[in-house]
């Protein structure tokens, strides 16, 4: 029985091995088949989608926190959520190296679940329907606001409702493609789980990483941990905006050009303005390229020597955005035939 069981063990510990095992062309492949869905299709149905499942799994668990001792529970609901997350992620590869399984299907599958990951076409959709409302309705923009930002929207001028808008879409460059890519990256075959670890801590942020008195204990580990994963890419965000400023100059179609020296100056300027200690450098870097003065009242002002914000803005961040977020994967890319075929060469030689 001992022997049967240590025969099946290792047969088990034989095709794991096998299956975290990858070509840098598969890698790339990969990668660029996510952004391709993603560019294509945006996001998947609720029902298939993996950071829906996730985003629930928090929501039960956090309806059953405790009044006390909310910090260590909080503790352990968030190592709870990430291994739940990266065991899809696992699973997900285990299917895909499966023998009867074949090599493009398994890619594919993977390409799927990685596009989950991250949000290209979802960071600017919802910027492009409030710019559409802001001159007809703007009640109404302030009521949908409040799903889309966290501050009081009740107050805020039309500027700083653009500002708000504008700042969201360029933070949420780094937690929504750039971290999730650089995971996968540096991670190599096991970039996958590693996207999947990222998106659960951040997901996890989204949902209890406050710092009011319902979430401050609970969500306390949630935002520390995300604050460490998102600290390496919020640095090297503004260098990915300043040459994705510089390239969306060829598709401004008739807006105002971009700036990408001003944008990777005031990022290193201005990166401490704002309370996160990573949402200021890829802010910082949006608002210097774009020209615009960002502003959350009582809070921050960044940028202060450039003019207010206008409708046209959010068009200008949300080409800005894509095109910087098409140069990181290309830019992943890269690094990953970098990494897989030409240092080996260079060893050996």
């Amino acid at each position: 029985m001992v022997l049967e069981l240590s025969a099946a063990f290792a047969s088990l510990y034989q095709f794991l091995a096998d299956a975290f095992v990858y070509t840098p062309t598969e890698l790339i492949l990969i990668l660029l088949l996510a952004v391709f869905i993603d560019l294509i299709f945006g996001e998947p149905p609720a029902a298939v989608h993996p950071v829906v499942w996730i985003g629930k799994l928090i929501g039960f668990l956090k309806s059953k926190a405790p009044q006390n001792h909310r910090k260590l529970y909080g503790t352990a609901m968030a190592l709870t959520v990430i291994l739940f997350a990266v065991l899809i992620a696992v699973l997900v590869v285990v299917i895909s190296h499966l023998e009867f399984m074949p090599l493009a299907v398994g890619i594919l599958i993977q390409a799927a679940f990685l596009k989950a990951t991250f949000a290209i076409k979802c960071m600017v959709q919802p910027a492009k329907e409030i710019q559409k409302k802001l001159d007809n309705d703007i009640e109404t923009v302030r009521q949908e606001l409040i799903t889309y930002v966290s501050r009081d929207t009740t107050k805020l001028s039309r500027s700083q409702i653009i500002s708000a808008v504008i700042e969201s879409i360029s933070e949420n460059y780094v937690d929504a493609m750039l971290t999730p890519v650089f995971f996968f990256v540096v991670f190599g075959p096991l970039g996958l789980p590693a996207a999947y670890l990222f998106k659960a801590a951040s997901t996890l942020d989204s949902m209890v990483g406050y710092k009011n008195e319902k979430y401050i204990h609970l969500g306390w580990f949630s935002a520390k941990f995300d604050d460490v994963l998102n600290w390496i890419p919020a640095r090297i965000s503004p260098t990915f905006i300043a040459v994705g400023a510089g390239f969306s100059n060829y598709f401004r179609n008739g807006l105002e050009a971009f700036k990408p020296i001003d944008g990777f100056k005031l990022a290193l300027k201005e990166n401490k303005t704002t309370p996160s200690p990573n949402s200021g450098w890829p802010m910082a870097a949006a608002a210097g390229a774009l020209q615009i003065r960002f502003e959350k009242p009582d809070t921050y002002i960044i940028g202060n020597e450039y003019r207010e914000p206008e409708a046209e803005d959010i068009s200008r961040v949300a080409i800005l955005i894509i095109i910087t977020s098409i140069i990181t994967a290309i830019a992943a890319c890269l690094l990953i035939g970098l990494i897989g075929y030409i240092v080996p060469l260079i060893s050996f030689i």
